[in-house]
């Protein structure tokens, strides 16, 4: 398929997931708006990469995604929003009687609220163009629960509530609103995790992996930030016109347990 003539805005798109999102994307012929909250030289070489090695329009727009206001002027400054997708979020751990209130606010505007800010300013250019996708990078915390992680655990199932209400007002236009919830996934920041976990418990970077960082993944093997963008791509297709307000998991079997 070609996304050819349609504009992608994806949130926290400078490294991991959300670029790799970005990036299959603009591969199949989209427009690309990348973001985050700082705003470094390496962030628009980013962008520039990305409109040459496609032959797509990028570039980069920061935002803080933890200021409504900022979350909606990204969609405005983008001028155009026919792909939405809401990857923005932070993670904190701890017991919840022990839970610093402000870790709980950041992780919950992040995670959460910038994908009702971002998704209520995209809406209007997507009815006006005919034509939309709304895809939330929520996770298998979305549909299951772990100890300690109070406020990601309850963002992400914010997420998969939002996505279904969001589908539920569009059902009857061309607008879909999905959400994708991954397992563990390897990205830079989980690879530079490794080495201090195979120290932590004396193991080879294999038995980490297995035994300690996918314990919950039955699959024993890690998402791709690949995979998350070509089941993107899918949710742009022709062939996911009549998929709506659903989730989709890529956890290697981890929501099956």
């Amino acid at each position: 398929m070609t996304l050819k003539g349609k504009t992608a805005v994806i949130t926290g798109s400078n490294s991991g997931i959300g670029l790799g999102i970005a990036r299959e994307l603009a591969r199949a012929g989209a427009d690309v708006v990348l973001n985050s909250f700082t705003d470094r030289a390496e962030d628009h070489a980013l962008a520039a990469q990305i409109a040459a090695e496609f032959d797509v329009a990028a570039r980069y727009i920061a935002a803080d995604m933890s200021d409504g206001d900022a979350c909606r002027g990204l969609i405005a400054q983008a001028g155009a929003c026919d792909v939405l997708v809401n990857n923005a979020g932070i993670q904190h751990v701890a017991p919840v009687d022990e839970f610093p209130v402000d870790s709980w606010n950041a992780i919950i505007a992040i995670n959460l609220s910038s994908a009702f800010h971002t998704t209520a300013a995209a809406l209007p250019m997507m009815r006006a163009a005919g034509w939309g996708r709304i895809v939330n990078i929520a996770s298998a915390h979305g549909l299951t629960a772990s100890p300690f992680k109070s406020a990601y655990v309850a963002a992400k199932h914010g997420v998969v509530g939002l996505t279904k209400t969001v589908a539920l007002e569009t059902a009857e236009e061309a607008i879909t609103c999905n959400a994708i919830c991954p397992g563990y996934v390897l990205t830079p920041l989980v690879e530079a995790q490794i080495p201090d976990t195979m120290a932590k418990y004396n193991m080879s970077r294999e038995d980490v992996i297995k035994k300690v960082m996918l314990e919950r993944q039955p699959s024993r093997e890690f998402a791709t930030v690949e995979q998350l963008g070509g089941s993107t791509v899918f949710f742009c297709s022709d062939a996911a016109a009549q998929i709506t307000g659903t989730t989709l998991s890529v956890d290697g079997g981890w929501t099956a347990l």
